[in-house]
């Protein structure tokens, strides 16, 4: 509890000092974790502390950063090969102006797709010729500013207050801010639109309702459980890492990840399969989690 008490106030302490990001909201990114990792060690001696995100001059990893958002590309990826599709020749509208959102847009590009938006608490920005996502790093990662400022240098975007990045045609949508903000009316409207598919990278950016819409309109979802896993799966490629006193190469740990949620993928689907439900990654998702869970309580002797 000692620790626990004086941890927590020597944080809030260093990031209520001097950060942008509202109260009540505080944002957790790698100079948090930095100075989480270095109070963990200050305040316990130890250095076996297991947080992930680190600085990579002090044990962090190579794609810790892009992971959720290419992890979440992959993954959806892999859904479309199962279809014979590809993100190729494809337009993309993206929620979020975080990390997954930029990262997951900059991996589609890669992979030959157009992504045509952005969003931010105060609106959206279409830019029907694609998003300049390096210009959009700069502005929210390095000035921190507002999407608002996107139209001022791109003459042929546009800008929008409040809400409705939905209501863009597109042919793949990865809601990647927060969580429910992607309803029933707006998945009737992506659907009406002739979205194919749908990855969340936020945390359960879909309602309950807006998920059903999905189902029963052949549009394919993949749920956050397993298409934001990439995160956390980096995370443990980077404990890896720190286990072995290793470094790898962003190309090794990319190529990871990638192995990591393409497996997913083909776990969740070949589940719904088995089930009897085709298609319903929703439910081939939780019953993946489900068997792993169940399996090695029962071999642990704990049921």
């Amino acid at each position: 509890m000692r620790f626990c008490q004086s941890f927590m106030t020597e944080l809030y302490r260093h990031i209520g000092a001097d950060t942008d990001v509202p109260a009540g909201d505080i944002g957790v990114g790698g100079r948090e974790v930095g100075y989480m990792y270095g109070q963990y060690k200050r305040i316990t001696g130890l250095y076996e502390g297991v947080l992930t995100g680190k600085g990579l001059t002090f044990g962090g990893s190579l794609v810790r950063t892009e992971a959720t958002g290419y992890g979440l590309v992959y993954l959806v990826e892999q859904m479309l090969n199962d279809k014979g599709m590809s993100f190729k020749g494809k337009t993309v509208v993206i929620s979020g102006a975080g990390n997954v959102a930029v990262y997951a847009a900059e991996k589609a590009t890669q992979l030959g797709a157009k992504v045509v938006s952005f969003s931010d608490s105060n609106g959206y920005v279409y830019d029907k010729d694609g998003v300049d996502i390096e210009y959009v790093k700069d502005l929210k990662f390095v000035r921190r500013g507002r999407l608002a400022e996107y139209t001022q240098t791109h003459k042929n975007a546009e800008y929008h207050e409040g809400k409705g990045v939905w209501n863009i045609k597109c042919d793949i949508a990865l809601p990647c801010a927060t969580q429910n903000e992607l309803n029933e009316a707006d998945a009737k409207t992506l659907a009406a639109n002739g979205c194919i598919a749908v990855g969340e990278g936020a945390n359960m950016p879909s309602t309950l309702e807006a998920i059903d819409v999905f189902l029963k309109s052949g549009v394919l979802f993949a749920p956050a459980k397993a298409a934001n896993a990439g995160g956390v799966a980096t995370s443990a490629l980077e404990m890896s890492q720190n286990s072995e006193r290793l470094s790898w190469t962003f190309d090794e740990v990319d190529a990871k990840l990638k192995g990591i949620m393409i497996n997913i993928c083909k776990e969740m689907t070949e589940q719904a399969a088995l089930y009897g439900m085709k298609d319903n990654f929703v439910a081939g998702a939780n019953i993946a989690g489900f068997k792993k869970v169940a399996e090695a309580m029962m071999a642990q002797g704990i049921v």
